[in-house]
């Protein structure tokens, strides 16, 4: 599910992204490499390292910038050939790590549930299960739906490390939002903003992973081709997939902002598609957002129709965007 995070025999650190995987392969994107394999990646670091067991660990100044996914994918074409995957379905190069390559596999709730048997916990652990027992009971959202994941998850956080929470399912992730929002008001919390709060000094941040029920769609159902990259406002229809990764967004009124976005009728786009997780849940049902991204032709290959879509995060500008506008 997105959101698991796997450990490859090459001790890189991949975070699953999304819900539709090819065959025997993961979707997935690059977050901890090997310090002794940084050499072969002319990418910015962060200067912290992290260890996993014995592994010392490197991160990317930037998880996803377009710039990155290209060398990224240039590297592992040339130097580990088994993580990349050509996809027939959107006609590109892709990250996608055979299972086969999978030693360890920490999936949120799992994780979660760890850390809660666990006898002894230091500091940041035991606020973590303090915020999330919190957050549980004013929420109404069960514990068992509930996850943790980042390095806290991985068992190589520092005290400095945030608390990455995972909620299971839309409804929850709505519930917990808006108590959230209420704990702040109250003076429970020490901020909220978006996706993030501070309880006790600590910033946590909150993302949304499907349940099972709430996946839809199959790798393969789907057929997209781009089309052009276009700019536009629009108004959002729907928002009951935006707090997911990827964030859809069901839109209408669509206004083009150059004219390489006009667009004939057939070809306006009913759903911006955000691959990029910081646009998860931008805005809301009603509210008008301005979009940078590609036009897609999207067809459902077992009925054969069609329609259009744009996708902010294709991998080949930096200039793909969602911004929340005044109405």
């Amino acid at each position: 599910m997105d959101g698991d995070a796997f450990l490859t025999k090459h001790n890189f650190i991949f975070y699953t992204f999304g819900y539709e995987h090819p065959p025997e392969r993961v979707s997935a994107f690059l977050k901890y490499i090997p310090a002794q394999l940084q050499p072969c990646f002319p990418l910015r670091f962060i200067k912290r390292r992290w260890k996993l067991g014995s592994v010392e660990l490197v991160r990317p100044e930037k998880l996803y910038s377009a710039k990155n996914f290209q060398k990224l994918t240039q590297i592992f074409r040339r130097d580990f050939l088994e993580y990349i995957n050509f996809c027939p379905f959107c006609q590109k190069e892709l990250i996608s790590p055979l299972k086969s390559l999978i030693k360890t596999v920490y999936v949120p709730n799992q994780c979660l549930d760890a850390l809660f048997k666990k006898k002894r916990h230091d500091r940041l652990q035991e606020l973590a299960l303090r915020t999330i027992s919190l957050l549980s009971a004013e929420s109404g959202v069960p514990l068992e739906d509930f996850g943790l994941h980042g390095s806290i998850a991985l068992n190589m956080h520092s005290a400095e490390s945030d608390i990455d929470l995972v909620v299971y399912g839309a409804e929850n992730f709505r519930r917990l939002e808006a108590t959230v929002n209420r704990l702040f008001k109250e003076g429970e919390l020490d901020a909220a903003r978006k996706n993030r709060g501070e309880y006790k000094g600590k910033v946590f941040v909150y993302n949304a992973v499907r349940k099972p029920k709430e996946v839809q769609v199959k790798y393969g159902d789907y057929k997209c081709a781009p089309v052009v990259p276009i700019s536009f406002r629009c108004k959002v229809e729907d928002d009951s997939e935006a707090m997911f990764r990827p964030a859809i967004y069901q839109v209408g009124d669509y206004q083009p902002l150059n004219s390489a976005s006009r667009l004939e009728k057939a070809e306006i786009p009913n759903a911006v598609v955000s691959m990029i997780g910081c646009y998860r849940n931008m805005a809301r049902k009603d509210e008008r957002i301005e979009v940078s991204g590609v036009l897609e032709q999207v067809e459902h290959l077992k009925t054969g129709k069609v329609n259009y879509q744009v996708v902010v995060g294709s991998g080949t500008s930096e200039e793909e965007y969602i911004w929340q506008v005044s109405s």
